[in-house]
């Protein structure tokens, strides 16, 4: 059985022992499908800080410290194999999944697939990958690259019920498929939780000996495609109880905002549906983010003309924005928008900091900044300056629903229809989830997992390509 870091190991790399931390970071340059690069899952770089970005203000417009932890770096470039790896390990750790019978089955619209199809490899699974037909050409064929097949549902972005509907017909078909369903899977919250929630916090204090902030997170951002990443708000919370969090839908489909519905492309969020690890009871705002706006302000970053605008006429230097197209994907454009807004809703100002996530990069998306400029045209610097003033700093505050105990009940009680009537949840299931408690008891497997996977590696020597 091939596994890799604990909880605490992808946390804090530097426990984890050098021998294999060393092989880990030269595996990742010179043979990224070696499974020894299990040991790259974390948020933090070989000499242990953190990959960040803080937001120049000149783009934002606003006072307060826009804080972005970035993915890139992970193995499958996206964070979202930090999930997927979560959610495996348990499932091998419970003895619910042996590699050398099942079939791994990852329903996804875009990065936890890749992340499930890197990670099933890597830990000797045969995968599955069901994914929108709709989604970006890149997709698919890292998915391929990484040695899984995909299933092509029907849609786009937010048609995630012909994923379940597909997930279902493949789970009655063969006994030993086994659906690790990133929606309903609380691996998933646990590794946000506790690895992106705590690197989220230390970097606070971090940034405040460097000068930047005031050493707390005033806000965590976080769009909710899964509704993995936004557990790191349930973390900040508990160290700071006025840490507000602060989830994002598009305009184009606002599920939690008016039980809207529709298509929309921020690939990765807003699936038309609250997800099962979501603790909605806990948001403090919803705010809605256009898909348009998300895109047009990743195509300024992407092109030649929009970077030379934000040099001559922002002061932001070559260096700074070259390194920001190379961290961003919509959905990233997607939280920095919803950041902004966030820091303009609650009045934020100098010293506070507001974190979001740009959970992968350019890389996935080049196909649709070509779709983009075949449908507005490049950018010229006038076009560029507009789509600065226009879209970033102009950010407006509408589209936003504070999180009062009755818009936390509405939120809550969307997740029947998905979960009790569709999902097979029992109403006694979701109605536990009301209790703060229940949360809590899910944070502490944490430690349970650490511990089961620190006995097996004791009784029969893993070690990962070791």
């Amino acid at each position: 059985m091939i596994t890799g870091p604990t909880f605490e190991e992808m946390l804090h790399p530097n426990k984890i022992d050098p021998q294999i931390r060393a092989k880990a970071q030269a595996a990742r340059r010179d043979d990224p499908l070696d499974p020894v690069n299990l040991y790259n899952i974390t948020w933090r770089d070989p000499n242990n800080e953190v990959y960040h970005v803080v937001l120049p203000k000149a783009l934002t417009g606003v006072d307060c410290e826009i804080v972005v932890l970035y993915g890139r770096e992970y193995p499958s470039g996206s964070h979202k194999v930090g999930a997927a790896y979560s959610v495996l390990l348990e499932k091998v750790l419970f003895g619910e999944v042996d590699p050398s019978v099942n079939t791994l089955v990852w329903p996804s619209t875009g990065n936890y697939g890749i992340g499930g199809a890197w990670v099933g490899g890597r830990m000797g699974c045969d995968s599955l990958v069901v994914l929108p037909e709709g989604m970006s050409r890149e997709r698919f064929e890292r998915i391929h690259n990484y040695g899984a097949e995909v299933i092509k549902t029907y849609g786009t972005e937010s048609n995630v019920k012909e994923i379940y509907d597909e997930t279902h017909r493949l789970r009655e078909s063969d006994p030993n498929i086994r659906i690790l369903n990133q929606f309903e899977q609380m691996g998933n919250y646990r590794f946000h939780y506790h690895v992106t929630g705590n690197t989220t916090a230390e970097l606070a204090g971090e940034l405040h000996a460097r000068g930047v902030g005031n050493g707390r997170v005033a806000a965590f951002v976080s769009a909710m495609g899964s509704a993995g990443t936004i557990a790191a708000g349930d973390r900040l919370k508990q160290l700071w109880s006025d840490c507000k969090i602060v989830g994002l839908e598009p305009t184009q489909c606002p599920t939690l905002y008016s039980n809207g519905y529709g298509s929309h492309d921020i690939q990765g969020i807003g699936d038309k549906h609250v997800t099962w690890i979501h603790n909605v009871l806990n948001m403090d705002a919803l705010m809605c983010i256009d898909d348009i706006e998300s895109k047009m302000g990743l195509q300024l970053l992407y092109e030649e003309a929009g970077r030379e605008a934000l040099a001559k006429r922002y002061g932001i230097p070559r260096a700074e924005s070259d390194q920001l197209i190379s961290i961003f994907g919509i959905s990233g454009i997607c939280n920095v928008l919803g950041a902004i807004k966030t820091a303009k809703h609650f009045g934020l100002g100098q010293g506070e900091v507001v974190v979001t996530i740009a959970t992968d990069a350019i890389d996935r998306y080049h196909s649709v900044m070509q779709d983009m400029a075949d449908r507005f045209g490049k950018l010229d610097e006038a076009a560029a300056v507009g789509r600065v003033e226009g879209i970033f700093r102009a950010v407006r505050t509408d589209w936003v629903m504070d999180g009062t105990r009755d818009a936390r009940e509405r939120w809550h009680n969307l997740k029947y229809y998905t979960w009790v009537e569709q999902q097979g949840k029992s109403v006694a299931e979701l109605d536990a989830q009301r209790d703060p408690a229940w949360w809590e008891s899910h944070q502490a497997l944490v430690s349970e997992m650490d511990a089961k996977l620190t006995e097996m590696r004791n009784e029969a020597g893993l070690r990962a390509g070791v």
